[in-house]
């Protein structure tokens, strides 16, 4: 096998029509190779041992050139190459947005007996986002999640979840996220400030955001994707509970992994259905 690469979003998803291209140090093109649908390049072309410029495109996304030195094996392993989006640090067009639950995900990683994760979502929520027109930063989001809806595979421990060991949902239904600030992060990254209220309490808490592009839906309107992380301590909430296992490790972790994979349908509703 001549040539071998995989391409990969930042989100870690296949460019399944990616095209690498390999050209010697006079700028001839010796290799022309497209991804297959796990976004894996593969070329028998034997190549000829030297110094390569590699040339990695795709429809969408911002080409990259990387430097590639080929051994007597004949061999070019790329490994893998990570594709942003075309357009830099802009966000999707200005106006209202609607997050499509359909379609997107509220989810957050625990860690049991110091060694696994216990993974929950919750399955009832709405938001909405306002690209600012004149300044993205000064965009907003607003949540509001229904707390007995979490979900973690097990009845048992979704009822002990919704106690007031934990998020408390009688006395506090609803998770209520809104931001009051965005500052840019990198190339189609940002960081979104803002203050959580959960079981009461109101503490600020940032999100780690990417924007994964916009494009067309089936219909007849426009769609953004984002993914966003953000780190949450329960004691910031009041949620102490705890067992205490063999050699003073803890059952459940304090901090909650917050990973969000969110769809928003442009305009300020949802398309009927």
């Amino acid at each position: 096998m001549g040539l071998t690469a995989r391409i990969r979003t930042r989100d870690g998803w296949a460019v399944s029509h990616a095209v690498v291209t390999v050209t010697d140090m006079t700028g001839t093109q010796v290799v022309r190779a497209e991804a297959d649908d796990e976004g894996v390049v593969r070329d028998a072309t034997a190549l000829a041992p030297g110094a390569y410029t590699v040339i990695v495109t795709a429809v969408g996304y911002a080409p990259v050139a990387s430097s590639a030195i080929v051994t007597a094996s004949g061999r070019a392993e790329i490994g893998t190459v990570t594709l942003a989006r075309q357009g830099g640090t802009e966000l999707p067009p200005p106006g209202p947005w609607t997050v499509d639950p359909a379609h997107s995900t509220v989810g957050a990683v625990a860690q049991h007996l110091g060694i696994s994760s216990v993974r929950g979502r919750f399955t009832d929520f709405s938001a909405a986002l306002e690209i600012a027109p004149d300044e993205v930063t000064k965009s907003r989001v607003e949540a509001v999640i229904r707390a007995a809806s979490i979900d973690t595979g097990n009845a048992m421990r979704d009822q002990h979840l919704r106690s007031a060991d934990f998020l408390d949902t009688e006395r506090f239904p609803e998770i209520v996220y809104r931001s009051t600030g965005v500052t840019e992060a990198g190339p189609d990254r940002w960081t979104v400030h803002g203050e959580l209220t959960m079981r009461g309490i109101v503490r600020p808490v940032d999100l780690d955001l990417a924007y994964l592009g916009t494009g067309a839906d089936p219909w007849g309107g426009t769609r953004a994707a984002f993914r966003a992380t953000a780190e949450l301590h329960r004691d910031d909430f009041a949620m102490n509970y705890n067992q205490v296992v063999q050699a003073g490790i803890a059952a459940i972790g304090t901090t909650l992994k917050v990973e969000l994979d969110v769809q928003a349908v442009q305009g300020e509703s949802l398309p009927q259905a």
